[in-house]
């Protein structure tokens, strides 16, 4: 997964470190037919692996595609996701196709974040708090990077002596970059 450095993985994971709000955009339709419940547990694992402070931002559900669902079974869908997950944070239902409800979740984000800086202005033991947890979230970011880039070398070594070559596709040099730039 994400937190093994697969795919954009790390390089994604990297900038979700940035943030200071998660929102899991999961299709209600999706085309493959996988599970919307299974996304979101699986995106919440990999954050978790990657790094408990990351996992533990505020988290928001933006269930989209809403418009590929038949207008009297939108509400028990939906209402069955947030149930499985057992999902207590907000709730949004969007369609990125129509526009629905999107400016409302980017209004309601701004808001938040707003808030969120006002109270730390406010705060000054609030403000050291956030601080604190930006410089978790870079160490445990950075650790991460650090062991995959151990592994990554181990299993390169371990290729060429057995005259193989690795497929790592998936990584490059970029990935053992750890660099973060907090604003408040």
């Amino acid at each position: 997964g994400a937190s093994d450095g697969a795919g954009l993985g790390i390089r994604f994971l990297k900038h979700l470190a940035r943030t200071r709000f998660l929102l899991h955009l999961v299709d209600v339709a999706p085309y493959d037919n996988t599970d919307p419940v299974e996304s979101v547990q699986a995106i919440a694992g990999e954050l978790e692996k990657y790094s408990p402070t990351l996992a533990s931002l505020p988290r928001w559900l933006v269930l989209n595609k809403i418009d590929l669902v038949p207008a009297d079974l939108v509400d028990d869908l939906c209402n069955d996701i947030v149930k499985q997950l057992g999902w207590t944070g907000p709730v949004f239902r969007t369609s990125g196709l129509t526009g629905e409800n999107a400016k409302t979740v980017c209004y309601r984000l701004m808001e938040a974040i707003e808030e969120q800086r006002e109270l730390e202005a406010e705060n000054p033991e609030l403000a050291e708090k956030e601080a604190q947890k930006r410089r978790r979230l870079e160490d445990e970011g950075r650790r991460k990077i650090l062991e995959l880039a151990e592994k990554r070398k181990a299993a390169r070594r371990a290729a060429q002596e057995a005259g193989q070559e690795l497929d790592d596709d998936d990584w490059n040099e970029d990935d053992y970059d750890v660099e973060y730039e907090y604003r408040p």
